[in-house]
């Protein structure tokens, strides 16, 4: 293999891939970056067996060829070159990878192409296209609510439904739900796949808001889902399981409508959590309905060790006056994802779920269940 590549790009492609390595494993190829020429671009791959990652980046080829390199030797390597055209050179014989870049010359000692586990090509043909800004924001409002419990891996994933024209993505760690649907341009086949939510993460942080749309595959009998993008595929490993009816928990009616402003209320939860989060993050939520006036919404907090925190913020409130208790960090990760001005909290009791939505989009919503009020 002969190319000469830029600086800047291979630093880039390095960024995306790296982030697939396995830094601890059993086979020593898991923690390499696969570095192969490909019909006059350079490819870059890395995977965990779980979760892989493909970029592509131009390149003048002069000789076609294969290796996989140490990704931290390389990554680490690569950041440091100035930014001038970086010559890449193979010796098959001792699998070696010659880096020369400016007055810098690095031999990197290789392991054979053909013991990388093989990435699989997806049939575009049968795949479902996604619009790649819309689905980003999809993934952003409810892959924080996935669970971090190795316990129970189906709730480390994000469900995705998709049936008829609309695709719906839900996600819960057992205290909060947050759901968000969106329609398809096309009516497609249904599909229903438990998505691990490090993969979807990965999708949103590689997928350029340049691109328009992205294909996603899901390979029939396989257990995986392919992403693919303009120079970038994402692979990963379905998680088998029944994922919980979440359907089931939504509340369908309720007793007090709150509307607030979204950054006023965001405002008042990460003053409170100052306190909160020295004790068990816990803050009262008083919501105080004044007639015909407008009402209000106090936030508070207290610990022993730290003191007190109390903060009002003016809402319209519709019902009777209620006190409930919430983790004042899953109320303030659904605040950070809420693109709308207002956001309605519609609540029944102390002791049963609320219900969190953007006012005037009902695409999104999220379910979190009350503390305990000591």
């Amino acid at each position: 293999m002969k190319a000469i590549v830029n600086q800047q790009q291979l630093a880039h492609g390095l960024s995306i891939v790296s982030r697939a390595v396995s830094p601890r494993s059993t086979l020593p190829v898991l923690a390499n970056v696969l570095v192969a020429t490909d019909e006059g671009r350079l490819r870059l791959s890395a995977t965990n067996l779980e979760l892989g990652i493909t970029c592509w980046i131009g390149a003048q080829v002069m000789e076609e060829g294969a290796v996989t390199v140490p990704a931290r030797t390389l990554v680490d390597l690569v950041n440091t070159l100035p930014n001038e055209p970086v010559n890449l050179a193979l010796n098959t014989r001792n699998q070696t990878l010659t880096v020369r870049c400016g007055y810098s010359n690095t031999d990197i000692r290789g392991i054979d192409a053909q013991e990388f586990p093989p990435i699989p090509v997806p049939d575009l043909t049968e795949g479902v296209a996604l619009n790649v800004a819309d689905f980003k924001e999809m993934i952003q409002q409810v892959v924080f609510s996935v669970s971090t419990d190795e316990a129970r891996p189906v709730l480390q994933g994000v469900l995705m439904t998709i049936a008829g024209s609309e695709v719906t993505l839900a996600a819960t760690d057992g205290f909060r739900i947050s759901v968000r649907k969106a329609p398809l341009s096309n009516p497609v086949r249904p599909v229903t796949a438990i998505i691990p939510g490090r993969a979807l993460s990965e999708l949103a942080r590689i997928a350029s808001d340049g691109e328009d749309t992205l294909t996603m595959v899901v390979p029939q009998g396989r257990g995986q889902v392919i992403f693919h993008l303009k120079d970038a595929e994402l692979v990963s490993q379905l998680i088998d399981g029944n994922f919980p009816p979440y359907q089931a928990i939504v509340p369908k009616a309720f007793k007090t409508h709150t509307i607030i402003s979204t950054a006023q209320l965001l405002k008042a939860c990460k003053q409170a959590e100052i306190i909160a989060r020295e004790g068990n993050n816990v803050i009262r939520m008083n919501i105080l309905p004044h007639g015909d006036a407008p009402g209000e919404v106090e936030l508070s907090a207290q610990t022993e060790e730290t003191g007190s925190a109390e903060v009002k913020v003016d809402a319209t409130i519709d019902g009777p006056q209620l006190v409930i208790a919430f983790n004042v960090r899953y109320l303030r990760e659904v605040l950070d994802v809420v693109r709308s001005p207002n956001v309605a909290i519609e609540t029944n009791a102390n002791n049963t779920p609320a219900l969190v939505r953007p006012v005037g989009d009902d695409g999104f919503q999220h379910v979190i269940m009350p503390m305990h009020l000591a």
